[in-house]
């Protein structure tokens, strides 16, 4: 049995309320990040709060609890259960874990919060690194939003790896057909730990670097997208690391997994990594187009694919069909000078020789970071570099994706000029698209021409999506929530301190809101008294 603090124990009869071994189905559940497939943040939700408090006296606030020192993805709900990655600082409870200052997956009780189990995802030793690699310095865990269907739970880890993981966790038995959990969680060097109820059970493992020959550069972060008996992620290749170029350029950029057995299904043939700039991070999204469902991919090289997503599961790896693409670079961002072999870098105001004086105004071409979104027909796209890079110009383009071919000029029905370099991808409900750029402007755009209605400074770094529910707008930064009222004019509602930065997008599942700083998750809702507090349960 794993070790488990007296203080962390809730009661016999709450736990009994809030633990189900099958999981359920929720109309209102927020299984995958996105929420759905086209990864629009918009929920049907109504009568949630406009305020909450998170500190004493606490308002709206049903239960709270601290995770560790990095969430940086974000939440999702299904089935009854919370599942969030962070790093490993929990496991200083635990005797049987030496910490290596890598990551978690952890699934908590959607009712009280109660910690129902976790995998410790230990940090990948630099001898099962490629040579000349530049990552896991940020020491960021798993930046991953956890990906649900039906009893199975898929995560992109900062190990670099594809872990398809049991909902029930250790509690039904140890699922195959991987077995070697014990010496997975104590990390290569310890001994195997002793296997309780309360930790994770791996189901399958894909190793993007040993199955792949991929090179990660930072952080592996993606969010993975399941389509069915299909799984869709980047490879999460990157550059090297003097940020000269990818050792790996050959290595696949797009790929798609069997969801039941891990098996390699599909591939990209764009030959990405010989022009990358930094890394691949964006979470792909999915539409029906004229009758075929498409996958949509954000490159490192500031182009949007798009492919045809799988119908079936081949019996050897194929190549994807690309229908489209869609540079979101101009000519003037990707050649400022006029010159084809601009450097990149010299838009990273740590170097010593950049022209960048981060005050927003620097041009120079950007990378998609964020979700390509599919709404309507269109594709919704930012561009943007690491937040560490600083400021600079960025774009929003809106995509017809019915077109074919290189679609750059043809498929551009508008773009927006008016924000920052971005880490979020937009959102949209009601005709207007929110937007929110680095150094925290929330833009309020028309979707169909691309107008703005209005802009609003938060004065803070942001990086999270704004979430469109109930007619409001919620929006986390480093100065915490800000929440705006769904309308052609500018309302702000309420700003919320949550004592800590946030990362994270906030979403919205079955009537409560789930808050995360980079410490703590709160569950959200109007009216709700406190049921507990204080780290995991």
């Amino acid at each position: 049995m794993a070790y488990i603090p007296a203080r962390r124990l809730l009661t016999l009869a709450m736990m009994l309320a809030s633990i189900s071994i099958v999981p359920r189905t929720h109309a209102g559940d927020w299984p995958q990040w996105g929420g759905e497939p086209g990864r629009n943040m918009v929920s049907a939700e109504r009568d949630l709060p406009e305020t909450f408090r998170v500190r004493a006296p606490m308002e709206n606030v049903r239960w709270s609890v601290t995770l560790g020192n990095m969430i940086q993805g974000n939440p999702t709900v299904a089935g009854g259960r919370v599942f969030v990655g962070t790093d490993d600082a929990a496991l200083d409870d635990d005797p049987r874990f030496k910490r290596t200052r890598g990551g978690m997956v952890q699934c908590l009780s959607e009712a009280t919060g109660q910690m129902l189990w976790r995998l410790a995802i230990p940090e990948r030793p630099r001898s099962r690194l490629p040579e000349g690699a530049h990552y896991g310095e940020q020491r960021m865990g798993t930046c991953s939003s956890p990906a649900v269907c039906g009893n199975r739970v898929y995560v992109v880890t900062g190990a670099a790896e594809v872990l398809c993981l049991d909902v029930n966790g250790m509690a039904d038995g140890n699922d195959g057909p991987f077995q070697g959990e014990a010496q997975y969680m104590a990390g290569v060097g310890h001994s195997p730990i002793k296997l309780g109820k309360q930790d994770g059970d791996i189901i399958w493992s894909f190793d993007l670097i040993d199955q792949l020959g991929i090179c990660p550069h930072d952080v592996a972060a993606c969010s993975p997208l399941v389509d069915g008996r299909i799984l869709y992620t980047t490879s999460c290749n990157g550059v090297d690391h003097s940020h000269t170029h990818c050792l790996r350029p050959d290595a696949p950029s797009f790929i798609a997994l069997d969801t039941e057995t891990g098996k390699l299904l599909a591939t990209d043939t764009e030959d990405l990594g010989h022009r990358m700039w930094h890394c691949l991070w964006s979470p792909p999204s999915i539409g029906i187009v004229n009758g075929k469902k498409l996958v949509f991919f954000g490159g490192a090289d500031g182009i949007c694919y798009a492919f045809e997503a799988l119908t079936s599961v081949p019996d050897q790896p194929i190549h994807f069909k690309k229908v489209w693409q869609f540079d979101n670079d101009p000519p003037n961002f990707r050649m400022p000078d006029g010159k084809p072999d601009f450097n990149y870098y010299i838009g990273d105001k740590r170097k010593p020789y950049t022209t960048n004086k981060d005050d927003g105004k620097f041009v120079g071409p950007s990378e998609m970071i964020a979700s390509p979104v599919f709404h309507d027909g269109r594709v919704y796209t930012t561009i943007g570099q690491d937040p560490s890079h600083g400021r600079g110009r960025g774009l929003l383009h809106c995509i017809d994706a019915t077109k074919m071919g290189d679609i750059s000029t043809s498929g551009n029905i508008w773009t927006y000029e008016g924000l920052e370099r971005c880490i979020g991808s937009v959102a949209i409900d009601n005709g207007l698209l929110f937007a929110v750029d680095l150094p925290g402007h929330v833009h309020c755009l028309d979707v169909e021409t691309g107008k703005s209605y209005w802009v609003y400074d938060t004065h803070a770094e942001t990086w999270s999506t704004p979430l469109v529910a109930d007619g409001k707008v919620y929006i986390c930064n480093k100065k915490g929530i800000f929440v705006f009222a769904e309308g052609k004019e500018p309302k702000l509602l309420s700003q919320i301190s949550l004592g800590a930065d946030s990362h994270a997008t906030p979403i919205v599942a079955n009537g409560s809101l789930f808050v995360a700083s980079q410490t703590t998750l709160w569950a959200i809702k109007k009216g709700a008294t406190l049921l507990t507090t204080g780290g995991v349960q």
